[in-house]
């Protein structure tokens, strides 16, 4: 798997750091969303596809490799 985020239509509402807090944080200044892992593991991919179906801004994608 890999994510693909759009942080310039990111509004920060943090849903993606709540659900995948591995593979998403915050940055301080502003709540926009940075990507820790653009691929990761098998095991954080349910947490990976759950954040993106919950971000308010469709900010977060994800696809197959």
């Amino acid at each position: 798997m890999r994510v693909i985020i759009d942080a310039d239509v990111c509004v920060g509402a943090g849903q993606c750091v709540l659900a995948a807090p591995e593979v998403f944080d915050q940055r301080d200044e502003d709540g926009i969303v940075v990507l820790l892992l653009e691929n990761p593991p098998a095991d954080l991919e349910e947490d990976t596809e759950h954040a993106a179906l919950l971000c308010p801004a469709l900010a977060i994608r994800t696809a197959d490799e």
